[in-house]
């Protein structure tokens, strides 16, 4: 919805989730992510200069592909392997650091969509528009897996669903900049609404703030 919100006023879409996921990848490729899921920080530390994450449009689509260091890794970044450790890495002090000074960097010029979980609160917390999205984790982990079974991609629904559950638990329960509603963000509960509903809330919410 982010996405369709920025194409439809003409603004950029950056998607944070899709940075921290490509943090995630880099520390998995580079072994730095042990059997337990504990993360050798030390190393990654010292070689989180190594990362460039940027996108770019996909021509065919029109939806922004993430490149992590010249590569494109839209399809890994997505997959389950990436879920399951996003959230410890999400929760790393200087990962945050690194990755909320780029964010805050990339929205200077304005007209900018961000997506994620801490933009109202961390990123940006003077935002002019701040929406509070959520549903019920049932419902997000069958849309996961909707989306993931189109891709051609062979998923368990209930390992999606204790993915979502424990990652809201951590990023809720994180100490640095965790996930909560901003006071003043806009609650939106799209558990039981249609794509178009729910981008119509969207419009209609950024057309009246925009008028004011």
């Amino acid at each position: 919805m982010a996405k369709d919100l920025a194409r439809r006023i003409g603004y950029i879409y950056v998607d944070t989730g899709a940075m921290y996921r490509a943090v995630t990848l880099f520390a998995m490729r580079e072994g730095l992510i042990h059997k337990d899921g504990t993360v050798d920080e030390k190393t990654l530390k010292n070689r989180l200069p190594e990362v460039s994450i940027h996108f770019e449009q996909n021509a065919e689509t029109g939806k922004p592909f993430t490149f992590l260091n010249g590569q494109c890794v839209e399809k890994e970044i997505r997959g389950m392997e990436v879920s399951a450790h996003v959230s410890t890495i999400a929760a790393i002090p200087f990962v945050r650091e690194k990755l909320v000074a780029e964010q805050q960097a990339m929205g200077k010029a304005k007209g900018l969509v961000m997506d994620g979980r801490d933009i109202g609160t961390a990123v940006f917390p003077d935002a002019e528009m701040k929406v509070f999205v959520t549903a019920s984790a049932e419902i997000r982990a069958q849309r996961r897996y909707d989306e993931l079974t189109a891709k051609g991609e062979k998923v368990d629904y209930n390992e999606i669903l204790q993915n979502v559950q424990h990652r809201d638990y951590q990023d809720t329960h994180r100490e640095v900049q965790p996930l909560r509603q901003a006071p003043d963000a806009h609650l939106l509960d799209n558990s039981h609404m249609t794509i178009e509903e729910q981008n119509q809330w969207l419009l209609t919410l950024y057309h009246k703030i925009a008028e004011e």
